[in-house]
This record gives structure tokens, sequence and C-alpha cells, in this order.
């Protein structure tokens, strides 16, 4: 963003409009793309968090063009200010994001709009102001010209933070940011001489009301600032002896661009003229004086001034030569025009054919003169033939100026002179204004906001001053829209899109002539929706009649309800309000579908009389909006159907009838009675037809059942289709639809099983036509005919995940560079499915070996799990050559269902295995062809090498190789590398070079449909870095060569020095070794010579003591030892103390290992006087150690031990016995190990075991570490010789272990020594060696 901590204030009010911020959100990408600047993605805006929390509902920003929108107006009373936090990031898949604050604070509402206090300005500024000057009021420029505009909505004492816009020039003037008066400044320089007014309109804005525009007129005053210009620096003249005085010479003009006074021009001779000529002060007309009489061959050098006439500080002069030759009379004088310039203004609406300027030459000898126009009429658009005609149609816009250069000519040899002829087109009104095309015609609006912001326009014309000045109209839809001078439309009442969701807008742009100019704008302009509009039911009150014994959940009403707006849930329900809840157990309504039902079966006559009829209240609700609900009214009347038999008082009627009985004689008299109701009951007496045909219907019925599963077994139950007939039988059959047999059905009873397999993926839905017939029960001889009606038969069948996922190849290959960052995309694979919906969705996974022999080590690439993009997921650096093998597995429904396999390879390559492909056609195009001319390419690489694949690593503009790294968005350079399926490593690049080199042209020719036309391939060359390589190594010349050589000698002449030094040194370090092992024991008072004051001191300023430590294996680093396994240690041979500084742990040096000391083990014992000695592996030897007083603090400085400790060691070497094989170093690389022995002998010095143990734990910071770990046994007493070994202590790496012990003395910190002073502590020391000592290290 423009700041990463920015605060914005701005005025907000409340209003819904766009919000006014400044400095406007804003943020820029510096990052390189392969495309022009122009086609770059774009930056998405959004607002990462806010305070308060509420912010959402008032505050809405544009993503990509960072506009703030007030959502709905704010109310002061709750809110005065909002903190938010602007988030930018690029839209191209790889966000860094940047942020920066925004302030906003609410002040009162607005509903006044800005005014000015004058209706026009006028301002005067100098051609000579720099830049940032303010304009004046005066043509003086003494005063400053103040812009005031108020806003009623704020106090006139305070600033209204109002934002002011010209509608033209902006970039040459800037209105002041602050402030209730505003000054206008220059914000480019001007110039008179080129354009000497500027007018423009000027607005104020709150951020919702717009003031109305103000002309204002700013003049420029002139400034001496051009010197007169003659248009020759020098003139020749020939004059003939019989001139006459007063006859025209020349005439000198000068031109200078200045105004009045400034721009005046006077004439003066400064020297040359003897006194015979005369120039014309205003004129410039050089002419002989009177009675001089001019002599042949005479020649004159005039000094000619021009000055004009401003201010004498700032006056202005130029100078010219004009030469002039007397000759002697002839008649072949060239003809002269009058003067030597001539200034014309003509109109570009000047007609053709006119004259503009009598150019008539004179010639002395009337000789025919001959005119030409000699250069500056380079379109033909003037005549000459002594007056200057205006030949074709003149364009200001086009050429607006012309210098012309005449010819007269007599036909004589020098008989030509010339003129110039300048010519300013002067402006008409003759162009129309045009709008800009690339701003959109489709726009958009809120409904219900009132002076809402609907888009923008910019019309421009080329004509000048008012003739270019554009204003702005609507022609239609005045009342609901207006639009300002800046060409800003805004709506003028709120718009309802239910009324009306669309306008066409159309807008004029007329310039600011007497008769304008106009053109004409259509805007499409759609009203977007919000929720303004509660569901409407189709009728307020449904009246509903329910039969008794209605079936459980019958649906018994359907509503429906519509929302005007676009988008809308609507779900149904009963009003809770004041509802009886015994309705909520008898009804039900869907809430989607709007469905009635009744939950129970009702008995008329188990009802009240007041139950027989409901009335409740249902709503519409719109689960997306915030409008309440639409209502209805319901009523429902539960009817009494004729539920009862009628039920004869006695089963059995008995009658006698005589034989002769007449017609109509009465038999005897049945009774029947009915439970419903008198309304329903009518009892009749029927005779049953034996031979009535049955009941068909002739209806076509249509049948859902429910799916069936794909996966059902043969014999599956599918569905019952019944039919109905009066004392008929039904004869059930399948007539169409059953091709294949696959369906089955019971003649009898109508049931239709499955007769075989079903596969949805081969059909998924049947329509079988079952047909019914019916035959009538045979109880007598006689036959009726059947009848029969059909039926369709739906049957879908329900998908199953009943097929696994297949990949598009088997093997992907792919390649990845060594500078790769993590994350990048290296392919992707693709798994396909028949089956449908989830069965068909994949879940993607890696399944990569571990690398042998490196324990857990992270994964190389990882895998969009739904997309099956593989990425990099680790550094390649060093690797090239090397090839990643692994599988992808793809699951169907998710990953919950089938699996599949298969390979991909990924190699990894650098530039080094690269061509660039270069073309003449754009980078945007190539990558929109991509796949299309990749495969083109992969198939003549696989003419070679059998299913090779070709990779693009980058498509970008051409880049020039020779060193000027400019870019050429006109042509492309595809970078591409092949990888040989064989070797899973890339083809050389040599190799693809000749591959696609010697097809060229076949690649061109196929490559033609995929590019524009004229577009093919330039040429195939090598990666920028390889050629740059190439270059450095070819440019290594003679000189460079000899010094080569040169080094080569003298390395060559070193080697046997080296070796030299290196055979002494190890000859040297033998001898040390071996004096340290036979040293004897010096007295234990100070040594007599030299007074050291530390153990390198002792060496002298020209001697170092090289140490050479044991190699140590990277496994056995620990972190008390300082130094990281995981680093690289550069090799230095030796370390160097030089004058006690010792080098720290962690140093970045490879441990080098010493030769030759294995063979040093040896142990320290205790003699029976409390002495102690050295004893090596062969034990018939021994070396007497001592105690040095003096080095005793030398090299490691550590303090003496606290008398706690010492008398704690004291106990516990009386009650305990010694450790044994405890390993010590000593720095000249002699390796001891102590043992035990059976002298019991007491030890003079109770705490010189502590002192031991304390100077071998100080010594490891000597970078002397272990070599070979031998085990170490368990304090134990044992008795050799009677001698009592030295009591040793094995390290410990924390106090805890060593208190455990209480043999041991427990740990001091490690310190520095420079942290320590000196104490009469006793050390252990292996010494002397050449005035030496060697301390001890324990290991």
């Amino acid at each position: 963003l423009q700041s990463g901590r920015c605060s914005i204030l701005i005025c907000l009010q409340n209003k819904v409009n766009p919000v006014n911020v400044t400095p406007p959100i804003q943020a820029v990408d510096q990052d390189r793309n392969i495309q022009p600047p122009s086609d770059r993605p774009g930056i998405l805006y959004s607002v990462l968090i806010g305070k308060p929390v509420s912010y959402t509902e008032y505050f809405s920003l544009n993503r990509t063009t960072a506009e703030l929108l007030l959502l709905k107006p704010i109310d002061r009373e709750l809110y005065h200010r909002f903190d938010l936090v602007i988030k930018a990031e690029q839209d191209n898949g790889h966000p860094l994001p940047a942020f920066a604050n925004l302030q906003i604070e609410v002040m009162d509402e607005n509903n006044q709009a800005p005014y000015f206090l004058e209706t026009s300005y006028h301002g005067y500024i100098s051609e000579a102001s720099p830049v940032g000057t303010t304009i004046a009021m005066n043509i003086n420029l003494s005063a400053p010209l103040v812009i005031t505009a108020l806003d009623n909505d704020v106090e006139k004492t305070r600033d209204p933070h109002l934002k002011y816009s010209l509608d033209s020039y902006s970039h040459v003037f800037s209105v002041s940011a602050h402030g209730i008066s505003r000054y206008l400044t220059l914000a480019l320089p001007v110039d008179r001489e080129t354009q000497d007014s500027y007018t423009f309109m000027l607005c104020a804005s709150d951020g919702v009301q717009e003031s109305a525009p103000v002309a204002v007129t700013i003049t420029v005053v002139d400034a001496n600032d051009n010197t007169p210009t003659f248009s020759n620096v020098s003139y020749s003249v020939e004059l003939f002896t019989d001139m006459t005085p007063g006859v025209t010479v020349l005439q000198l003009t000068a031109d200078d661009p200045d105004a009045g006074q400034n721009g005046q021009v006077t004439y003066r001779i400064l020297a040359g003229d003897l006194g015979q000529f005369l120039i014309g002060r205003s004129t410039g007309i050089i002419t002989v004086s009177q009675g001089v009489k001019l002599t042949v061959g005479r020649h004159y050098a005039l000094t000619v001034e021009a000055t004009d006439n401003g201010p004498l500080p700032q006056r202005r002069s130029s100078i010219t030569t004009v030469y002039i030759e007397i000759l002697p009379p002839n008649n072949q004088s060239p003809p002269r025009f009058p003067r030597q310039q001539y200034n014309l203004e003509i109109s570009e609406a000047m007609r053709t054919g006119a004259t503009l300027l009598n150019l008539q030459a004179e010639d002395r000898e009337d000789d025919l003169i001959a005119y030409t126009i000699q250069s500056g009429d380079f379109k033909g658009n003037f005549e000459l033939s002594g007056y200057l005609i205006l030949h074709s149609p003149l364009d200001r816009e086009t050429v607006d100026y012309y210098t012309l250069v005449v010819t007269a000519s007599d036909g004589h040899p020098n008989g030509t002179s010339t003129a110039m002829v300048n010519i300013v087109v002067t402006d008409v009104n003759d162009n129309d204004p045009t709008f800009d095309p690339s701003l959109t015609v489709n726009l958009t609006v809120i409904e219900e906001q009132s002076h809402a912001y609907v888009g923008q326009v910019k019309a421009t014309d080329p004509d000048l001053g008012a003739n270019g000045q554009v204003h702005y109209r609507l022609v239609n839809h005045q009342t609901l829209f207006t639009i300002n001078a800046s060409g800003s439309i805004w709506t003028s009442v709120p718009l309802d899109r239910e009324e009306r969701g669309h306008y066409f807008l159309i807008v004029e742009a007329s310039d600011g002539a007497v008769d304008p100019r106009r053109s004409l704008l259509t805007l499409s302009i759609t009203v977007l929706d919000v929720d303004d509009n509660s569901p409407i039911f189709s009728k307020q009150s449904y009246n509903i009649n329910l039969p008794e014994n209605s079936p459980k959940n019958t649906v018994i009403l359907q509503f429906k309800a519509t929302d005007a707006d676009l988008i809308s849930n609507l779900t149904y329900r009963i009003r809770a309000e004041g509802l009886d809840p015994e309705i909520l157990q008898l009804f039900h309504i869907d809430p989607v579908t709007g469905q009635l039902s009744v939950l129970k079966v009702l008995d008329y006559e188990a009802l009240n009389e007041s139950w027989h009829t409901y009335t409740f209240t249902v709503e519409a609700l719109d689960t997306k909006g915030t409008m309440p609900p639409g209502l209805a009214s319901v009523t429902v009347r539960i009817l009494d159907m004729n539920d009862f038999s009628p039920a004869f008082s006695q089963s059995v009627y008995r009658g006698m009838v005589a034989p002769n009985a007449v017609k109509g004689t009465i038999i005897t008299t049945v009774i029947a009675n009915d439970s419903d109701p008198a309304s329903t009951k009518q009892l009749t007496g029927l005779e049953v037809n034996k031979h009535a045909p049955p009941h068909c219907p002739t209806t076509q019925f249509i049948l859902l059942f429910p799916p069936v599963s794909e996966e059902a077994a043969v014999g599956t139950l599918v569905g019952v289709i019944m039919a109905a007939a009066v004392n008929q039988t039904i004869v059930y059959s399948i007539v169409g639809g059953n091709g294949g047999d696959i369906f089955s059905l019971n003649e009898t009873t109508g049931e239709i099983f499955t007769a075989s397999l079903l596969d949805y993926e081969t059909v998924p839905k049947y329509v079988l036509k079952v047909e019914a017939n019916s035959m009538e029960v045979v109880s007598s001889n006689l036959r009726a005919p059947t009848k029969s009606n059909t039926a369709k038969v739906v049957v879908d069948i329900w998908d199953e995940n009943d097929h696994p996922p297949v990949f598009t190849k088997s093997l992907y290959i792919g390649g990845v560079t060594e500078d790769a960052k993590t994350f990048t995309p290296v392919l992707q694979v693709q798994a396909l499915d028949k089956d449908t919906g989830n069965y068909s969705a994949m879940l993607y996974s890696l399944i990569i070996p571990p690398p042998p022999n490196k324990g857990d080590s992270k994964d190389g690439f990882v895998i969009e799990p739904y997309s099956g993009v593989v990425k990099t997921a680790i550094v390649y650096r060093n690797m090239r050559r090397s090839y990643f093998k692994f599988e992808v597995v793809a699951t169907d429904n998710y990953g919950l269902g089938h699996s599949s396999t298969a390979e991909i390879v990924v190699s990894v390559v650098n530039q080094l295995d690269m061509q660039v492909i270069v073309s003449n056609v754009p980078p945007t195009y190539v990558e929109k062809n991509k796949d299309k001319l990749l495969s083109i390419l992969e198939r003549y690489v696989q003419e070679q090498i059998a299913g090779a694949k070709v990779v693009v690593e980058t498509i970008g503009p051409h880049r020039t190789i020779d060193g000027s790294e400019q870019e050429d968005y006109t042509k492309s350079d595809l970078m591409i590398y092949a990888i040989d399926p064989l070797t899973n490593r890339a083809v050389s690049r040599q190799e693809l070079f000749k591959f696609l080199d010697g097809k060229l042209l076949d690649i061109n020719k196929e490559s033609q449909p995929f590019l524009p036309p004229g577009g093919r391939i330039l040429e195939i060359t090598t990666p920028e870095v390889v050629t740059s390589v190439k270059k450095a190594v070819q440019s290594v010349g003679y000189t460079e060569g000899a010094l080569l050589a040169l080094a080569v000698i003298i390395i060559i002449c070193c080697v046997p020095a080296i070796l030299i030094v290196i055979i002494t040194y190890k000859q040297r370090q033998a001898e040390c070794a071996k004096t340290s092992r036979i040293q004897m024991a010096l007295p234990t008072g100070k040594p007599e010579g030299g007074t050291a004051n530390n153990l390198y001191e002792e060496l002298g300023d020209n001697t170092q003591h090289l140490l050479r430590p044991s190699l140590l294996r990277p496994e056995e680093l620990s972190v008390e030892s300082g130094i990281d396994p995981g680093q690289d240690y550069y090799t230095q041979d030796y370390y160097n103390y030089d004058h006690g500084l010792l080098p720290q742990y962690g140093s970045r040096r490879k441990l080098i290992s010493p030769s030759g000391l294995y063979d040093e083990y040896g142990e320290v014992v205790v003699d029976d006087d409390g002495s102690y000695y050295y004893s090596p592996q062969d034990r018939k030897r021994r070396i007497k150690l001592v105690l040095d007083r003096e080095y005793e603090t030398s090299s490691t400085g550590e303090d003496s031990i606290p008398d706690t400790q010492r008398n704690r060691l004291s106990t516990t070497q009386t009650n305990h016995v010694n450790v044994n094989g405890s390993i010590y170093v000593a720095q000249n690389g002699s390796i001891i190990r102590t043992r035990t022995t059976n002298n019991n002998l007491k030890v003079n010095s109770p705490v010189f075991s502590s002192r031991l143990a304390k100077h071998f734990k100080k010594l490891d910071k000597m970078a002397a570490t272990l070599e070979e770990r031998a085990p170490l046994n368990s304090p134990n007493t044992s008795v050799d010789g009677g001698r009592i070994t030295l009591s040793t202590f094995q390290r410990s790496t924390s106090m805890s272990n060593t208190d455990k012990d209480d043999s041991v003395v427990p740990r001091e910190p490690l310190e520095c020594p420079s942290d320590r002073t000196q104490s009469d502590e006793e050390e252990l020391w292996m010494g002397p060696w050449n005035s030496l000592h060697i301390p001890m290290t324990k290991l």
C-alpha cells in the first residue's frame, strides 16, 4: 500500500454514498512479470479487521477498485469512530499481503451541499512563475486569489474538509488541501506564447453532496522571456551602383512572441554602415542614405541589433550581420520580394481557392517571374502564382503552424530570391466531443438509496478554448439521475428495482461554443436488489373442506408465496403467536414446499361441535432477508362423510305372498339404520347386475417407484401395481419398455421384480408400460368381453460406487529446477471415474518411499488433495541429474471409496538442460496456446526418444543477450527442457537443440493454426545464463592464459616445500610425544628460570603452539560441546593458540584426527608416599607426575573450591575407593587411563581429587575431544601391591547425576578464564617439556 502504516481521516455523513477517502486507498506491486504492465494481474483489497466489530454492517470495500461504500446510515449517538485495517494482495495465487490503517470519523448528518461564495473567479499568473506559485487575484500579482466554499453542515469557523475537483487542467493547477479558504497553485510551468488563458469548472464535494460548479479563468501574464530572433544569422545583399537612395535594400524582421512592449521590436545599425545606410527603427528596412554614391567593389558588413521594449532590467536583444557588395550596373539583377518575412493567420475553416497573401516580387528588368514554394508545404495545402492561394482544406488539430519558404526567379543565373511566410492556423469548432471508450457503459446502482453514485463518463474535444470545453447533460430520466461537471452520475431519488430494474440513460456531451457541437452516449444502468419486500401469498385467506377419515399426512393445501426481491429463500410455517397448541398437533406445513398436511385421522363423530372448524395463520419468511414475513389466514372445516353402512334391524326377514298376488302387493317390511347424521343418510336398495362390465379407467396413469440400487440382486422387489374392477379378475403384463427382460411381473399380484443385474452407467432409468386386463368371473355359460387399461411405471436406478478411478496416464513425468521455491507447482494428475456425484470426486495423496540411510526426512513433494497439483516441499539445490520416483493414489468419494495408483517421476534440472524457443509472438499469446505448441514440440522430440516429456519452464518477453537486459514484449522466450523416460533425467541441451532445430520449418508449419498471422518461431537458442558463462570462458585471452600458466608453475614448485614442512612437523610432533612420556618430575616449588604469567607466554613472541585435536564423529557431537552436528565444518588442520587465547566451541572448523595416538593408553597410579605416576601400557616403566603450584591456574583460571567441598572430599576419600578406567588426554596428544592398585596409601592432599576433576572439566574447553569411549567400571575396592590408586570422577551431564555419588565432588559452572582469579590450588600437570607444562583433560 502507499504506506505500511497510514492514518486516514475522513468525514462520513449519515447517508449511503461512496466514501471519499483522502489519500485514496491504493497498492502497488513492483514484482516483475512476463506480461506487459497493462496485462498484469490485479490487486485485491479487503478489510482484515476493524473496531467496533459491527463495521461489517456499515462498510463494504470493493475488491478491485478499493472504493469504500457505506451500506446504511450510521447513528452518531452509537458510533463516533471506526478503525479498519485494509489488506491488499495480488490476484495470482501467491499472495504477499500489505496492510494499512483506515480511520473513519462519523460526523453530523450531511444534508446540505457545499457552495462557493463567488459565482466565478478570475486569477493571474506570470508565465515566469515557478511550480508552486499561488495564483494572484489581480494583474499586478500583489495578492493571492482566495477561493472559499462553505458547507452549512459544518460550522463556518471549522474546516469543512471539502474535496475540490477540476473538470480540466488538473495537471496544471492544484487546490490546497485544507482550510476554509483555499488557494490555487501552479502544478506545471505555463507559457503565455503557447496558451495565454485557462478556463475550467471547479466543484467542491463533502463526499456526499457536491456544489454547483463555478467557472475559474486564469490569465497568463506575459513575462519578457523571449529574445527577438532574426530568421537568419547573416544576410548577403548585392547592390548596384545605380541604386537609387531611399529604395529598400533589405527588410530585416526579428520575431519576438512576447506581448505588448515586450514583443515590440526596435532596430538599429551598430557598426559597419560608414554613414551610407539607414534602417527604419520599427520596420527594419535598410535603405541607401541620401546623397551617397556607391563605388564598385566596395564591401560593407552591417551589424544590426534588434531590441524589444520591455523594462530596462529585462530588455532582450539580438544581432545579425548584413553583408553588402557593390556591383557595376547590369540587367541581370534577381527579382526581389517587398519583404523577407511575412506573418499570416488563417482560419482552418478557410475555403479552398481563397487568396491568402500578395507575394508579387519586383524585377528591375521586368523579366517574367516564376514563383515556387520551396519548403514547408509538406501536404500540398498551398499554391503560389504571385499570390498565395489555399489549395486544400486545413485542419488545425493536425497541423497548426506552417513555415513556407517561397522563391521568385527570372530564369537567369543567380536570378532567384527567397522569402519566408509564417502561417498560424486558427481554430474553429469543427470537432464533436468524443467519449472515452475505456470507461464502461454498463453501470450498476443499489436501489432505495438517495444520491447514490452510479458511474463516470468522460469526453474530450481537441478544439481550443471554449470550443474544447466539454459540458454534460442528461437527455432522459432527468428526474431520476443527475450528472455533474466532471461527468459523475448520481441518483436524484431512491430507485425501486421491483418497479423497474433497468434503465437506458442517454448522456449528451457538448462543447462551449456559441453554436455547440454534441455527442450522445447510451449507458446501461442495472438496479441492484436489496431486501425491501415481504413475501406475499397468492391469497390472503384460504378455506378448506377436509373430509373426515382422511389418511394421515394427507396434503390438503398447497401454499404459494412470492417475494419481489431477486434473491430470496422462502420458508413456510404456522404462526405460533396466539395459536392453540392443538392445531400444531393436527396440522403441519412443509417449510420448503409449503404443503399443508393433516397429522392425524379425524373422526367427525368424535369431535365436539366447536372443533369442526379450525382457523390459524400461516406465514412465509425470507430467511436471507430482514423484512417481516407475509401472512395468510387458513380455515379448515371437517366434513362428515357417509362412513357407516346401514344395518338391518334383523338378519332374516320372512314374508308370504299369494300366488295370484298382483303387482305392488306388500310382502314384508325391512328396516335399516345408519349412524351418520341425517344429512348423510340415504338408504336405497340395489340389484347387482352380474354381467356388468368391469370398471376400467380410461385415463393414462404414470407410477413412480422408489429408486432401485444398481447392485440389487436378481429377484429384488421393485414395486406393486394394482388395478380394480367390479366382479372381475385382473391380469397384469409388461407390454413395453422391458428390453432385455430386465424386469418380471407377477400377472396376478402386480408385483414387479428385477430379472437381471442393473447398471446405472448403462441405463439410469427405465419406463415400463404395464397393461391390466379384466375378465368376468364365470358363473354360467355366458362370457363377457375383456377390457384393459395401461399405465407407465418409471423405475430410477440408484447409482452405487462400483467403478474404481482411472488415471489419465499410468506414468506422469515432470521436472523441477534446482532453484525452485517451495510449493512451486510441478505437474497435475487427474483420475476419472464412471460413477456420478461424490462417487466421482477424487482425493489425491502421495506415497513417497523414505530415502535409504537417512532416517526421518522431509518428503520432497506434496499434493493438493482435491486438484491433484503436485508441488515442491524442499529445495533441490545441487541435485541436478537426480530424480524422484513415487506413487500417487486417487480415492473416489472424497477418500472413502475405491483407489488406484499411478507413478510420478520428477527430474531435477537447471538451465544447463534447457533451450529457449524464440518467436515473434507476444508472451501472453504463447501462454494462451501453450499446450498446443508444447504437443507439437513434444511429438518431434518423441521421434528421437520414445515417450519423452517436454516441460515448459518459463514464458516471458524476449530478452537480448548483449548484456542490456532489455525486454521486448512483441517477442517471447519459451524456455523448455525434455525428460527421457528411460533414464528419468533431462535430455542434454545439445541433443534437444538437434531434435528441434532441424525440424524448425515443419514445426512452424504445424504451429500456424495456433499463432497469429505472421507469427512463427524465429530460432532456438541457449539460455542467457549458459551463454554468459561461455562468453566468460572464451574471453580469457593470452594475458590471462599466461598468468594461469605462471600460477600452475608456482604451485608445482611449492609442492615439494609443502611436503618437507609436513614431514618435519610430524617428526617434531613424535619427538614431543616421546619426550613427554619419559619426563621426570620437577620439585614442588617454582622452577628456576622464567616466571611466565601463563602457560602460553613461555612460548615467546615468535613461537606458536600448534594443537591437533582428535576427530569427533558427527553423531558424537552434543549440545554440551556447543557444536551443531548439522553444520558444515571447514577443514583447518590446526588450532593456533596465540598468547593464551583459547578457541571457543562452535567454531566452524572441521576436526582433524591425529595419527599415532591410539597406542598411548596408560594408567595413573598413586605411590606410598603420595606421588603420582604415569605407567604406559607396557608397564615396564613409569613416569612421575608432579603438582606445579605456579601454573595451577595458568590455563583455566579456576577458583579454589569452597571449604565445605574440601571437607566433603576428605570424608569421601576415606570412605570410598577410586574409580578404575577414567581416560585423560594431554594437549600434546598423549592419552592415559587410570587403574586401581592394591597398595593401601594415604592421600596427602585430600582435595586433590576434587581439583583434578575440576581441572579436567575446565580443560574440556580446549578442543580436546574423545575419539574412543572406554567402558567405566563402578566404584570398587581392590588391593594391588599395597597401593591405593588415584580416585577419578566420571563426567556427568547434570548435577543430579553427580550428587548421587558421595565420592564425586559437585561440578561448578564453567566460566571463561578471564572471569576467574588465581588461587593456591594444586593442579595436575605432565611436565616439564621444553619449559612447557602440558595440561591433561578428562574425557
